[in-house]
């Protein structure tokens, strides 16, 4: 279960400097009053993919639940220059009191929707725009290319190896538990394992090998420490070498449930010599794990191969999502309430993929009652009352407000718990979109759309 500490966040000035700047123009106008809706929702999907993997709210909660500004922060705010003693003396107390909604981490996503609602007066809501934007495009982006990595691998073992080729320390135990969350099943980096209670694993170092003076010593000594399960890694010098002395050791050691990595070469060559070789040696049940810079695309094609592999370990391509290293979450207001009433506002571009949708809004997934797939989602406003679904459908409400009053509204799913709810929600999508044979559905309901339209006519007016 993942450990929400109590201790204070020190984290508060991880923000893009113009956030503090406008809180404070904020404040001096006289804002605190003036409740702000923004809509945190991406653009494109990585890889030209057809859906996408909603995570890293879990961290965004407890961020929020501790923000405040310590005595160290203001200090280093005062040195700037810029900030009035007033602010700097509103900031001492300074606390979210704001409502956020979101959807629930795990949850299928697609382009254009919103997955979180902040709703907060201005000040509150400009703070935590870098801090909820770099997590969820963080960790959304590994969970979702790890999830097309695992269903490349078609129920076979993905393990995640990345830690070494992380952008960095967070970028490793994030990384590491996104990817738990887009279906691996566990992770090479321990200190993941320990602050998310996720599984952890490996298997052997070629430095290992090269510490013994005989490759087959090296395994009997490792098949002596860790005789349960045990991986030999077989290509530090030459395979079919490696692979002889691997054999000689499990059956030295009287062990047949086991496994061979290979980290270069052919893999498919390489797999299917070695599935051979083990066979005749009676040993049927040594799997065969590889690694060396895959990704969803290299394992595709080994499979199609017939390549005869049990698990694949995934490091660098996963852990930097190599092949489309940005998710593009926008953070974007859209609704300013005053006195009650709630006015939309919308952001206008020429590149007209940039316009906002603007408003408060609901957001509900249709399914088909009998299959339970998903068959399209709905954007509404808050106040608009619902069409009638034909009685084979059913309606569910996907943004659900996680922090109310200054505290997180319900107990945070542990990774092992999300990574089981992605899992349940993929077998609920079309094998045509799982395919990428068609793009998934979201209406506007009219009045969205109009709305929409009149939101845009009323800028046009005012050009003229």
């Amino acid at each position: 279960m993942e450990n929400f500490s109590k201790k204070k966040s020190s984290l508060t000035l991880l923000c893009d400097f113009y956030e503090l700047t406008m809180m404070q123009g904020y404040f001096l106008n006289g804002f605190e009053n003036k409740t702000c809706y923004f809509d945190i929702f991406f653009r494109k999907i990585p890889d030209k993919g057809s859906f996408a993997i909603f995570a890293g709210l879990n961290e965004i909660l407890d961020f929020v639940a501790n923000l405040h500004f310590s005595q160290e922060d203001i200090a280093y705010l005062r040195s700037q220059n810029i900030f009035c003693e007033d602010f700097l003396k509103y900031l001492e107390h300074f606390k979210f009191n704001g409502e956020i909604y979101a959807i629930q981490e795990g949850e299928i996503i697609f382009p254009n929707e919103p997955l979180m609602v902040i709703k907060a007066n201005a000040i509150e809501a400009q703070l935590l725009e870098t801090f909820l934007l770099l997590n969820i495009n963080h960790q959304s982006l590994i969970a979702t290319k790890a999830n097309r990595i695992v269903r490349a691998a078609k129920n076979r073992p993905v393990f995640e190896f990345g830690s070494r080729r992380a952008h960095g320390n967070d970028a490793a135990i994030k990384g590491a538990r996104a990817a738990i969350i887009g279906g691996c099943i566990a992770s090479s980096c321990t200190f993941a394992g320990k602050k998310y209670g996720i599984k952890i694993g490996g298997t052997m170092a070629h430095s290992w090998v090269q510490m013994f003076d005989d490759e087959f010593k090296a395994f009997c000594h490792y098949l002596q420490l860790y005789p349960k399960n045990p991986i030999l890694l077989i290509d530090t010098y030459d395979y079919k070498q490696g692979l002889s002395n691997a054999i000689r050791a499990f059956k030295k050691f009287k062990i047949k449930q086991c496994g061979v990595r290979i980290d270069s070469g052919d893999l498919e060559k390489l797999s299917k010599e070695i599935r051979t070789i083990l066979d005749k040696n009676d040993l049927l049940e040594c799997k065969i794990i590889v690694s060396n810079s895959l990704d969803e695309k290299s394992i595709e094609k080994l499979l199609k191969n017939k390549a005869n592999i049990d698990a694949f370990g995934v490091g660098e391509k996963l852990i930097t999502a190599f092949s489309d290293p940005i998710f593009g979450c926008v953070y974007k207001l859209v609704a300013i309430e005053e006195n009650h009433i709630i006015e939309p506002k919308i952001k206008i571009s020429e590149d007209k993929h940039k316009t906002t949708i603007p408003h408060f809004k609901k957001l509900f997934r249709i399914y088909d009652k009998k299959s339970q797939k998903m068959l399209f989602d709905e954007l509404y406003t808050y106040d608009e009352k619902l069409t009638k679904l034909d009685e084979n459908l059913e309606r569910q409400e996907l943004l659900k407000c996680v922090f109310k009053e200054g505290r997180i509204i319900n107990k945070q799913d542990s990774v092992k718990k999300i990574a089981l709810y992605t899992k349940n929600q993929i077998s609920k999508l079309d094998e045509k979109l799982l395919e990428n044979k068609e793009k998934y559905k979201i209406k506007l309901s009219k009045n969205l759309k109009n709305l929409t339209k009149k939101c845009l006519q009323i800028y046009k007016n005012t050009l003229k």
